[in-house]
């Protein structure tokens, strides 16, 4: 039976007496790693995380969806709250204090809405990149009502799809335990294991198409800024009146492309280093045959490690909200009753053009 990786976030063994009791113990999850470490990280990510995305959500509320950028932060932010929701159950449950029943609640429900909410921040990463792509090429294409209704549509859609995808692993992760021991994937019943190996291939190209949609478009936008850097020092070179007026463009142009590349590093950061080491962990959950026990626990901490990497992601988002949209700027700043110009040196007068 295909064993699956989602949902063994909290896994617990029984303890082994006899001969067994020492590899057991070197090879628990129940180490200083997994029961310490990443509650404590995880708490600190859950306060900065509610403090930043607090403030991101009570700013966009002020600011309408008057761009496609607007829009797609929009859908960020929420799914960053929802999964910032999530951490403190994975504290209890990593750190050993959580109940028998909070920890089937883990299962059922806190672990499918970090997942969902991973695959909805993914999602909206490559057409965030798509949008920025398109403005560094066309930046003078506009939008109207008609387009950001359908980017409102499209919005809701990805939600129902994953919504609709992820259900089922809540409906059917309901197996009557039989022992305080369990892991997630205990309590699917066989219907359930078939179905969380559907959500497991979809999301892994959702994961995989976005990746190629992200790297796409920051190769053409590489391309966009180079070819603009070229025609200034062309423009600087000829000393011509026109190269002096159109300088200053240019340069704006380069600054937005610069701190665009801002996405690029967040999505590399946070979602590439798990989707890489759940490859050989899923491996040594379903090909146990060919992995040794320290082996099977060094996948686990590294997925574990990785999958905290993805989770810094409801942290780092912010720093987009910042630099890429002047809304979000402009009403942060009104609201702190800062000058317009403050922090002008960090974000650039042409960091976003639109939004």
């Amino acid at each position: 039976m295909f064993q699956t990786t989602l949902m063994e976030r909290n896994a617990t063994f029984p303890l082994v007496t006899g001969n067994h009791s020492q590899a057991n113990s070197t090879c628990s999850r129940d180490n200083v790693l997994k029961t310490v470490v990443f509650p404590v990280l995880y708490s600190v990510l859950l306060l900065l995380g509610l403090c930043l995305n607090g403030v991101a959500a009570w700013v966009f509320f002020r600011i309408p969806s008057k761009s496609h950028f607007i829009i797609y932060l929009k859908n960020i932010v929420v799914a960053d709250i929802i999964m910032t929701f999530t951490f403190p159950f994975k504290v209890l449950s990593d750190s050993n204090l959580a109940s028998t029943g909070l920890r089937v609640f883990v299962c059922r429900v806190t672990s499918v809405l970090f997942y969902l909410t991973m695959y909805i921040s993914i999602l909206f990463f490559g057409l965030i990149s798509i949008d920025r792509c398109r403005k560094t090429l066309m930046p003078f294409r506009g939008t109207n009502a008609a387009r950001l209704a359908r980017r409102k549509l499209l919005s809701g859609a990805i939600w129902t799809f994953l919504l609709a995808l992820c259900l089922p692993n809540v409906i059917l992760t309901r197996k009557t335990l039989t022992s305080p021991y369990f892991k997630c994937s205990d309590l699917k019943t066989e219907a359930g294991m078939y179905w969380h190996e559907v959500v497991n291939h979809v999301c892994q190209v959702i994961f995989w198409a976005n990746l190629v949609t992200v790297i796409v478009c920051y190769t053409l936008i590489t391309k966009e800024l180079y070819r603009s850097y070229t025609r200034t020092i062309s423009r600087s070179a000829g000393g011509s009146t026109f190269g002096a007026t159109t300088r200053k463009p240019d340069q704006a142009k380069r600054q937005m492309s610069g701190n665009v590349f801002l996405v690029l590093a967040v999505f590399l950061v946070c979602f590439v280093p798990f989707h890489f080491a759940r490859v050989p962990y899923t491996m040594s959950q379903t090909r146990g045959v060919l992995f040794d026990c320290r082996l099977k626990l060094f996948f686990f901490q590294l997925k574990e490690s990785t999958l905290f990497l993805s989770s810094l992601n409801s942290l780092l988002d912010p720093l987009i909200y910042f630099f890429l949209c002047k809304s979000f700027r402009t009403t942060l700043f009104k609201t702190l009753q800062l000058k317009p110009g403050t922090c002008g040196w960090l974000s650039g007068s042409g960091s976003e053009s639109s939004a």
